[in-house]
């Protein structure tokens, strides 16, 4: 630039009053430049006002936009005139952030268990005091005391780790601070599925040592009643909300957080990690800034990617870009699967979030059977050999295997369920898919595309000829396990089996209570009646942790029932009769008997049952590698990325039954 170049100037000003921030100069220079003004429209969004341009702040950070303006101009070659007042946010912007950043390192030291002794006993004092029926140990106590000193954090620790016993101890030493302190925290509002519901109440008595009090917003409430109760000036201590009920109560909720200290709780978050702008992970994002504390629980963080994170610490600091990446760079990341920008990720979020790993909690280690192969029966062995020629020789001719087709993908899915099927009892085989297969996104033509019409002459009258010989394998197993005063909980994929087991248990002499999808939640005590008492699924679990339980067994199903609920206090045997390509599924399931509180010398036993020469036994092979990978990712990353690895079906799993298939045909 020579001595004759006017350098164009822009002057910033801010009114707080108005929320508004304004651009006044040369701005004719300014729209005249095609790379600035594209970035203004884009990104500003400025409001032409004679020779200025208004900037609307909106629920934005002012010094976070003065920042973004402030590069803009830097970038392309205009000079920026302060005012006083955008000079004051500035400055304060930068003393919050200087602040921001020492809390920040405080809190990674304490994740790290680099904690000031003294504070951290007064903390553990403070605990056992206010927590008296639970004593928390050392790695629990020191994610409360993290989650306690943050109030702001994300919990990733396994399954079977206590999650909601360290969001309790964190939440009793809060709630005993001085109500005039400002870390003082008087009320809890859980935001989980509604499997989870029950456990939090439990968990509470057993911490607390008394009920809490409880409310539960749930469908058996009108809109008006839960609105009245968040707008009431005596919420309960504990309140307890679905995902999905957070969007019509919006508002309401907003009222209830900003007239109460609450803790708001994200249990298994990762329902709400759509970062696409889903229409419930947008009101969850919503709440974040009226809570006095937020929580974000999951053992599953980045499924599918690390684009994953980003709502979570979005909730927990709303207004701080924490993360340091925007989602699409973060999906670039897992994309390319780049080490050091994951290692700048992580290094970023470390101060505010904490991991306990299956190994961290020195859990007598489970024993796993070797499986237990059954020869199929007759008339069964017939029908598996003719579906399974006729699905496997389809995906064959079908060509490579392509499941980015949501209707290839269906289609798979469909052969292989019918497959799962007739290893287990090929009754089922009569019942059309569509009402078995729950996928809203699968296209149903491709349902329609499998013809069972064949196939529906040769089982018309199974039922009536054997009894699958899986029945008779569990029935056995049961037996010896109940004869040895063991209770067992017995994991099937199809509703069919869960209640057909349990007929044929019943009638064998075997009391046994099914659990899955269509047994309800508790209902809220104000929402029933005695006369509408009906079994619900804390009922059936608190019974059966019970040593006086009329039944030694539960059936289950792992899609219903895998998360939130825990057996380990009374079930040690786990027999698995049907499973799918899912690991995540199966792992979860696994850890309902093998968690954390299981007294040293505790033998945990799993069983499965496999129908020999058929897809059980691909799928026994997948899980063992699926879950061996997710174990190796859980225990090596600080933050685990599956990428995929806990797929219900892929392209390995449908060509390990190709091959599987093969070498069996080969044979015979």
């Amino acid at each position: 630039m020579n001595g004759d170049d006017i350098v164009a100037v822009i002057s910033i000003d801010v009114n707080s009053s108005k929320n508004e921030i304004y651009l006044s100069g040369d701005i004719k220079a300014l729209q005249h430049n095609r790379f600035a003004w594209r970035y203004a429209r884009d990104y500003l969004q400025p409001v032409i006002d004679g020779d200025c341009l208004v900037i609307q702040i909106g629920d934005n950070d002012t010094a976070t936009l003065l920042t973004k303006i402030h590069n803009m101009l830097v970038k392309y070659g205009f000079e920026e005139a302060k005012s006083d007042s955008s000079e004051k946010v500035l400055s304060d912007f930068f003393e919050e952030e200087r602040k921001f950043s020492d809390f920040s390192e405080k809190a990674r030291h304490i994740r790290n268990n680099e904690c000031d002794i003294s504070d951290f006993q007064q903390f553990t004092d403070a605990v056992s005091a206010n927590l008296p029926a639970r004593s928390l140990y050392p790695l629990q106590l020191l994610s409360a005391y993290h989650l306690a000193f943050s109030q702001n954090a994300c919990n990733f620790s396994v399954p079977g780790a206590g999650k909601t016993s360290i969001v309790y101890g964190a939440y009793a030493y809060l709630h005993s601070l001085p109500i005039d302190n400002p870390k003082h925290i008087d009320r809890l509002l859980i935001v989980g599925p509604l499997s989870s519901f029950g456990p939090w109440e439990l968990e509470y008595q057993e911490c607390f040592g008394r009920p809490a009090r409880v409310k539960r917003l749930i469908s058996g409430l009108s809109k008006e009643d839960k609105r009245d109760y968040l707008y009431s000036k005596t919420p309960a201590e504990l309140t307890l909300i679905s995902y999905a009920s957070v969007v019509s109560l919006k508002e309401e909720l907003g009222y209830y957080l900003r007239y109460n200290k609450v803790m708001i709780v994200l249990d298994e978050a990762h329902k709400a990690k759509n970062s696409s702008g889903g229409v419930t992970a947008k009101a969850v994002l919503g709440l974040a800034k009226y809570g006095s504390a937020r929580v974000v629980l999951t053992g599953t963080p980045a499924p599918n990617g690390y684009e994953d994170l980003y709502n979570m610490f979005k909730f927990i600091w709303p207004n701080k870009n924490v993360i340091g990446f925007e989602v699409n760079q973060l999906r670039d990341i897992s994309a390319r699967n780049d080490e050091s920008r994951t290692q700048r990720l992580v290094n970023n979020i470390s101060p505010y979030f904490i991991r306990i790993r299956k190994s961290d909690l020195n859990i007598p280690p489970a024993t796993v059977n070797p499986p237990i192969l059954v020869s199929m029966g007759e008339y069964q062995q017939r029908i598996y050999d003719f579906i399974e020629k006729k699905y496997v020789q389809a995906i064959i001719e079908d060509g490579p295997v392509d499941l980015s087709s949501k209707f290839k993908a269906a289609l798979t899915q469909a052969r292989m369920m019918r497959l799962m099927q007739a290893a287990s009892d090929p009754t089922m085989l009569r019942t059309p898919l569509d009402m078995v297969i729950q996928d809203d996104e699968a296209p149903a033509e491709a349902y329609q595309a499998i013809d069972d019409s064949d196939v529906l002459k040769s089982i018309t009258d199974y039922e009536h000829l054997e009894t699958p010989a899986k029945f008779v394998a569990v029935k056995e197993l049961v037996e010896k396990i109940i004869s040895k005063g063991g209770k067992v909980v017995i994991w099937a994929t199809f509703v069919h089996t869960i209640l057909g087991l349990k007929e044929y248990l019943t009638k064998s002499g075997i009391a046994c209570q099914e659990l899955y999808g269509a047994i309800p939640v508790e209902k809220d005590a104000e929402s029933s009646t005695q006369e509408d008492e009906i079994i619900t699924r804390e009922h059936i679990v608190q019974e059966f942790q019970s040593p006086s339980c009329p039944y030694k067994v539960i059936i289950a199903n792992p899609f219903a029932v895998a998360e939130s609920i825990s057996l380990h206090k009374a079930c040690h045997n786990a027999i698995y009769m049907e499973r799918s390509f899912n690991a995540a599924h199966f792992v979860q399931s696994k850890d309902r008997i093998h968690r954390y509180g299981l007294k040293e010398g505790t033998e945990t036993n799993y069983y499965y049952i496999l129908s020999k020469d058929s897809i059980d036994e691909t799928i026994d092979v997948r899980l063992s590698e699926k879950e061996r990978r997710m174990t190796e990712i859980m225990e090596s990353m600080p933050i685990p990325l599956f990428d995929n690895v806990s797929d219900d079906l892929g392209d390995e799993d449908v060509k390990a039954l190709i091959s599987d298939y093969v070498r069996r045909t080969k044979k015979s």
